[in-house]
């Protein structure tokens, strides 16, 4: 049954060119924003480091597994604040694997008692389908054991991934757009090895069909991040309301999110995302440490088979002086 598993998630996904899904699915997408804006780096007085883990529909083969870890800063540049930042991740789903690592770079000015950023990022993607793992079953009726529209062997291709975003902040409100994989990258797959991942003969002219190449293409996707922290009057509670939207141009998907934090140390809150399931969230603060966890209940057909997903997001944020006094404190910056 795992087999067979596995042949039908190589069917849905790949074909002689296959098309990527968008980014990995994260709850708390607040807690790194830099993950789908680059221009979110740099929008705090704060070295901030983030890693998560996210395992996704609890149950079910395969599903996708996604981990990351992003890093960002401030940094004053001959009188000028800027951002940079750096991010990778690396995605399972099926038979495919994915990796991203990305630079960002940001340029902020001062705007109507805010601050925007416009940011570039700049990076790569890896791709692998482990073609060794698909199984055909021989009684099968759609596919030959040696149907060449899916690879034998396992392989993997490289390609230049950019991004660009913008993002305005200001004391108690924050928002910003972007797109990832702005150049719509496509890996071409080689073989183990270092062969080109082409099956098929070399053509005729006689109607005979031609090489096959396997590629995989990074859809273009566009993203709408926004949230605030809205102090309650005479409490030590603060609404910390949020919202994502994100499309590929075929497919695109909403969630809000709702939370309150308590003297910026505890905080819980609960999200929903359309069509897709309904999720928890409880987070802690302190003295820079930053740990949180949610849990996805799904709504969707997936219930069927899967119990949710789980999510859990880790870091620390290290306090910039920037005054005069402290000029050449922090002079240079490296982020591990």
């Amino acid at each position: 049954m795992k087999q067979l598993l596995l042949f039908l998630v190589a069917v849905l996904l790949f074909g002689v060119s296959a098309v990527a899904q968008t980014d990995g699915q994260l709850t708390q997408y607040f807690a790194v924003p830099t993950y789908y804006n680059p221009a979110a780096i740099g929008n705090t007085d704060f070295v901030r480091i983030r890693a998560g883990s996210r395992m996704q529909w609890i149950g079910v083969d395969n599903a996708p597994r996604t981990f990351l870890l992003t890093a960002d800063s401030p940094l004053k540049l001959f009188g000028k604040r800027i951002g940079v930042g750096v991010v990778a991740s690396s995605e399972s789903a099926g038979l495919f694997r994915t990796l991203n690592i990305g630079i960002q770079a940001g340029y902020k000015v001062r705007l109507l008692k805010g601050e925007f950023t416009g940011a570039v990022q700049i990076g790569f993607a890896n791709e692998v389908f482990k073609g060794s793992e698909v199984f055909i079953p021989d009684d099968n009726e759609y596919h030959q054991p040696t149907d060449d529209a899916i690879p034998k062997t396992d392989v993997s291709g490289n390609a230049l991934d950019l991004g660009v975003g913008v993002f305005y902040t200001k004391p108690k409100w924050w928002v910003g757009v972007s797109c990832q994989h702005v150049n719509s990258p496509t890996v071409t797959f080689q073989s183990e090895d270092g062969s080109d991942g082409i099956v098929g003969g070399s053509g005729s002219s006689d109607g005979d069909e031609g090489p096959k190449k396997y590629q995989f293409t990074f859809d273009r996707t566009l993203y709408f991040i926004a949230g605030g922290n809205i102090p309650i009057k005479n409490t030590l509670f603060e609404v910390m309301p949020s919202m994502m939207f994100k499309t590929d141009f075929n497919f695109w998907r909403a969630e809000v999110t709702g939370r309150v934090r308590w003297k910026k140390f505890l905080s819980a809150g609960v999200a929903y995302r359309y069509d897709d399931a309904v999720s928890a969230i409880l987070a802690a603060e302190y003295k820079g440490f930053y740990v949180g966890y949610s849990y996805d209940y799904p709504i969707s057909a997936i219930s069927k088979a899967s119990s949710g997903s789980h999510e859990i997001m880790a870091g620390y944020s290290l306090k910039l002086d920037f005054s005069d006094k402290n000029k050449n404190k922090h002079k240079s910056i490296r982020i591990m």
